[in-house]
């Protein structure tokens, strides 16, 4: 079995890519993409498990992690950005992970080249409207009238307690504790770095475009109906738990499993989720084999 290693892939508009792969190119391939405020450091202990039995690519998105900073900063860009990582590894087929920022990316892989997407894994990520909690007020308003009073308190979280309550806020105490705040700290340290936290800002503002195509992304789940496995922490105090029941109305033969979790439900409960993805992965390639 081939170890994680971290390599770096420099972009055809000049940029560099940093992302990790792991497990024999022959085996199927899952692309993991990470949400905010994270990297491909996300996925550090469900990459060996994975590896077992796929061929995994983790990259850290433009500006986040070790990966260079666009110049101008987009989902659309970011999606290119990775399917031409994908290009350049020759990846085929692929299971996509989609969580938070990365799930615009991910679902702008996967419309580009449907057939290729053998199973999307969904882990508190939005695709429709029933994933706004209140949370979200002040970021629609800015989508709304991007003034700069609004813009202020839509990326009001980008502090180091902001890094914070996206591991903890509104989780159990006793999960909680598991979760050292070296962490966060090393997510802001990484956000501090030039062009970081324009590219964050840049991010909160495009989200609204992401939030413009959930009819094309619903159009899409419709017609291509990809088998899907969701894991979803319950106590995510940004992604509302509605959001689940959208998700498998929209692919009514999903598997979800809610876990409790938070929001980055991998730091505490990343065993569970590398068994369910592993098994996800054998059965639909079991299923699409007629075995």
């Amino acid at each position: 079995m081939r170890p994680a290693t971290r390599q770096r892939l420099r972009l055809s508009g000049g940029t560099e890519l940093s992302f990790v792969t792991a497990g024999e190119v022959s085996r199927p391939a899952v692309l993991l993409l990470h949400g905010f405020p994270n990297s491909s450091r996300m996925f550090r202990e469900v990459v060996p498990i994975l590896s077992q039995a796929t061929y995994v690519i983790a990259p850290d998105l433009p500006g986040f992690g070790e990966s260079d900073v666009l110049p101008t900063s987009s989902f659309s860009a970011f999606g290119q950005a990775i399917s031409e990582l994908l290009d350049r590894l020759a990846v085929g087929p692929r299971y996509v992970y989609l969580h938070d920022f990365g799930a615009p990316v991910g679902l702008h892989i996967a419309m580009q080249a449907p057939e290729q997407v053998k199973g999307l894994i969904v882990q508190n990520a939005n695709a429709h409207r029933t994933g706004f909690g209140p949370e979200w007020a002040a970021t629609e308003a800015f989508w709304a009238d991007p003034s700069p009073e609004n813009e202020a308190a839509a990326t009001s979280h980008l502090t180091l307690e902001g890094m914070r309550d996206q591991y903890i806020a509104n989780v159990p105490p006793d999960i909680a504790a598991r979760i050292p705040a070296g962490y966060w700290e090393e997510d802001w340290r990484v956000m501090c770095l030039p062009g970081r936290m324009e590219t964050q800002r840049a991010l909160v503002a495009d989200y609204g475009n992401h939030v413009a195509r959930f009819d094309a992304i619903a159009e899409y789940l419709a017609s291509w109906q990809p088998p899907a496995l969701l894991l979803w922490g319950r106590h995510d105090a940004f992604f509302a738990l509605p959001e689940v029941l959208s998700w498998m109305q929209a692919l009514p033969r999903m598997e979800a499993h809610i876990l409790d979790a938070g929001h980055l439900l991998l730091e505490t409960h990343a065993a569970p989720a590398a068994s369910l993805m592993l098994d996800f992965i054998r059965k639909t390639r079991q299923d699409s084999e007629g075995g």
